[in-house]
């Protein structure tokens, strides 16, 4: 097998450790600065390769021509990911996020689009990797690729015989259609409740999963349909079979930040798919992937190989729902 493309959004987040938000025209100092990656492309691929050093990964994405594209590409190429897919423009800036953090409570984010919003078909050279899936996201958060470029990549890949998934950012907004004429270049959604709910106009509760799950799949996914929500995941195939499985019971104190969980979740899933699983395999290794990512601050630092996380959840029992 040849390995897995993560395509799409790739940023820098600058976290900024406040102790309270000020008033307007009032001042607040900031305590510490730190970066870490963000988006897509750094939270999927990084956590991919974690679960599983000797599967290729590769990343597909655009920067700006400055020190938030050294910094992506020193973190993402010291985990032995491909980077020959990474775009430089000298047009935009590389993306970033500026989030002002109150140390154990709120978070604010302000977001500048940059280059990964200018992300589309023409900076995707598919003979630069060899992989077997490419995963494309977040939708709604890349202008080129919601503006119709989106479709064109996914129906590319599935022209040259490369399984397709996507996922999305969360928003409050009647956005989510513009995003249907992609599911029928896509095999697989990984998507959490809230996007699901939106895409298929019903009120995302637990019940109404399973005819979610089915609105989506009538779109024209090829293989499966995979949502998950805090208290448990669910997949429903091509053939009709639906799959559940509660998440894990986790243990007082054990989560440590919930950033980047959704991320973790879909690596998971898309390793899963990737070794040929079951459904239930895969919502199983998706689950594990999460509690990896809730055990740190960040977004990738908390991830573990495969073989380490099923040691850690032995100790853990699944919720009841």
């Amino acid at each position: 097998m040849a390995g897995i493309a993560i395509a799409g959004s790739i940023l820098v987040d600058k976290i900024n450790e406040i102790s309270a938000y000020p008033s307007v025209g009032e001042l607040t100092q900031i305590r510490a600065v730190k970066r870490a990656v963000g988006g897509c492309v750094p939270n999927v691929a990084i956590d991919l390769k974690t679960l599983s050093p000797e599967t290729d990964i590769y990343a597909i994405g655009k920067v700006g021509q400055d020190d938030e594209k050294t910094f992506l590409l020193h973190e993402l190429g010291d985990r032995g990911i491909d980077l020959t897919g990474i775009r430089v423009s000298r047009k935009e800036r590389t993306s970033f996020t500026e989030v002002m953090s109150i140390v154990g409570g709120q978070r604010t984010f302000f977001t500048y689009p940059g280059a990964s919003a200018a992300f589309g078909l023409s900076d995707m050279n598919f003979e630069s990797f060899k992989a077997d899936m490419l995963h494309l996201g977040y939708f709604l958060l890349l202008d080129k690729v919601d503006g119709g470029d989106g479709e064109k990549i996914l129906a590319k890949a599935k022209s040259l015989g490369i399984k397709t998934s996507i996922d999305l950012v969360s928003e409050n907004s009647d956005r989510y259609k513009l995003v249907i004429p992609c599911l029928k270049y896509t095999d697989n959604v990984i998507i959490n409740e809230s996007e699901a709910g939106k895409i298929a106009d019903m009120e995302p509760t637990k019940e109404n999963l399973k005819a979610i799950a089915q609105k989506i799949m009538s779109y024209g996914i090829g293989e499966r349909v995979i949502i998950h929500m805090p208290a448990l995941s669910v997949c429903l195939s091509k053939d009709g079979t639906y799959t559940t499985l509660p998440s894990y019971d986790l243990p007082k104190g054990f989560i440590q930040g919930t950033t980047g969980a959704g991320d973790a979740f879909c690596a998971g899933a898309l390793l899963a798919i990737y070794l040929g699983k079951s459904d239930e395999e895969i919502l199983a290794i998706a689950s594990k992937a999460a509690v990896g990512a809730l055990s740190a601050a960040d977004a990738v630092s908390g991830m573990k190989s495969l073989s380490e996380l099923d040691a850690l959840c032995a100790t853990m029992k699944l919720q009841s729902i």
